[in-house]
């Protein structure tokens, strides 16, 4: 039987910290809607921001279901599963929404984050309701690395190719809902 928790505790979050990757959920309103899972890695892209709120950087990828979703109804939920010799999952409900470069919000966000060339927004979650269970049927695993694909994919194309990379495959969900607003590219000053 899980255990319920008010909070993040200390040893919450040092669960999260161990995690290398997590999954996020979402679904649209609609009862022929599809639900959408992810898988999320590299632990540079998650933060704790405080008892009952958490962030993950978001990177530019070749959907946008769960900013669709998000946009739509707010609703998500994180899980994170022990792959080491403790077993556990941790499930984070809550509402979400996406915090796009260039909002108020984005500067004080984006430092929490480790360096990556194509953040596509931040993910902020009010958690409404944190569970753990034992996770006895997760597999134990080690990992060998991390993966950089994305961020080398991202590191070479140009700010107008990445826009127009989004703007083809981040406007609308599978299932037709808005998702990635548009945003123009701007060229940054000539040197003086």
């Amino acid at each position: 039987m899980g255990k319920f928790y008010d909070v993040l505790t200390p040893a919450l979050r040092e669960f999260i910290a161990r995690a290398p990757l997590f999954f996020t959920a979402t679904a649209p309103l609609a009862a022929d809607g599809r639900v959408n899972v992810s898988p999320k890695g590299g632990m540079d892209t998650f933060a704790v921001l405080d008892d009952r709120t958490v962030a993950y950087l978001d990177l530019i990828g070749s959907g946008a279901e769960t900013i669709a979703h998000l946009r739509e109804n707010g609703r998500i939920t994180l899980m994170f599963c022990s792959f080491e010799r403790q077993p556990k999952t941790l499930r984070l409900h809550g509402r979400g929404r996406c915090v796009f470069p260039g909002s108020p919000e984005w500067d004080a966000l984006i430092g929490r984050f480790g360096d990556h060339p194509i953040p596509r927004s931040v993910v902020v979650v009010d958690v409404t309701r944190i569970t753990d269970s034992c996770g006895f049927t997760v597999p134990e695993m080690t990992l060998v690395k991390e993966r950089d694909l994305q961020d080398q994919w991202g590191a070479r194309k140009s700010p107008q190719e990445l826009e127009d990379y989004m703007r083809l495959k981040n406007t609308r969900s599978i299932d037709g809902l808005p998702a990635r607003p548009h945003r123009p590219v701007t060229s940054p000053a000539p040197l003086s």
